[in-house]
């Protein structure tokens, strides 16, 4: 496969991912200040949101105030912020169209009607536009481009390098999500535990998509350490940590495999050995040695296998 073909497979996983990210963290805000609290609290929140995409010093620069509209005109439409849902997409759309054969017409359809509907959002009234449609689109049709990729592209290294985009980019917004709650939005020491912080919890949970799941795995209440396990360690989660670094590690995997040592391996071991990492620790632990510090390890250690991944496979793609 060419270098070119790979590159751009691989950023429609991670440009789709990236738009479902948005549309959940614009959930999660949303939810949040429908909490009772005061405008410095809510500022804060919505502060603490945009650092979590890593794109508040372009917000602030651009719109100045943080209020609920800028943010999501901001995280949905705004095609400078190149984590928003509009320019996820269009990218994702723009990156089929030019690898156009190696995407079955399923794929590229979901792809092309995502993309119109977008336009036609875009054209419509703001004020017939709110957040709950906002992320109901997005994860509608992310989740059919996902399915038809699921159900219909070969099992070739084209369908790996979707899911290596794809599975990168989920563990490294998981992780965000997750540090989100746990060092910004949780105000003081002395909420743990509260009915805030339970609520909290939930928020999360439903943002993800993994509210009914959760219950299935644990029952009972919502505790901090239920869900930071059920988010970073369990492999029956599809959106844990584990689950996510595991499938990017299986696929670069897979591609070393298939090529023997001819293929350049330092992103599959790079993806293994942090894997392993994580294999050595319990959700106790990672508590004692202090989540936001584990999250960014993580995070800088996605980075990594991403540039790593570019370097291997990516970098001839002109």
């Amino acid at each position: 496969m060419l270098s070119r073909t790979a590159y751009h497979l691989f950023w429609i996983g991670r440009h789709l991912e990236r738009s479902e990210t948005a549309a959940r963290l614009l959930d999660v805000g949303v939810r949040i200040t429908l909490i009772p609290s005061n405008a410095e609290r809510v500022e804060n929140e919505w502060e603490s949101l945009l650092r979590a995409s890593g794109n508040a010093d372009a917000f602030h620069q651009k719109y100045g105030e943080i209020t609920q509209e800028n943010i999501e005109t901001f995280m949905f439409f705004d095609r400078c912020n190149p984590s928003s849902v509009a320019s996820g997409l269009e990218k994702a759309r723009e990156g089929g169209r030019v690898v156009r054969t190696a995407l079955t017409s399923q794929v590229w359809d979901a792809l092309n009607s995502a993309y119109q509907e977008l336009r036609a959002i875009e054209k419509a009234p703001r004020g017939q536009i709110d957040a709950a449609m906002m992320t109901d689109f997005t994860t509608r049709h992310t989740s059919t481009i996902r399915g038809a990729i699921a159900a219909t592209q070969l099992r070739s290294d084209g369908w790996r390098f979707l899911n290596i985009g794809y599975a990168l980019e989920r563990a490294d917004a998981t992780a965000r999500m997750l540090d989100v709650k746990y060092f910004v939005l949780l105000p003081r020491v002395e909420f743990i535990g509260s009915g805030l912080d339970s609520y909290q919890w939930q928020v999360l949970l439903r943002a993800l998509s993994a509210h009914r799941a959760f219950h299935w795995a644990y029952g009972g209440e919502i505790t901090a350490t239920k869900v930071a396990e059920f988010l970073i360690l369990n492999r029956e989660s599809p959106r844990s940590l584990m689950t996510a670094l595991g499938e990017a590690a299986a696929h670069l995997g897979g591609l070393v495999e298939r090529y023997g040592r001819g293929v350049p391996s330092s992103a599959a071991d790079m993806a293994a050995r942090v894997l392993e990492e994580i294999e050595g620790h319990d959700i106790e632990l990672i508590f004692d040695e202090g989540l936001h510090e584990f999250l960014s390890w993580f995070i800088g250690e996605i980075a990594e296998i991403a540039n790593a991944v570019h370097h291997d496979y990516l970098n001839g793609r002109n």
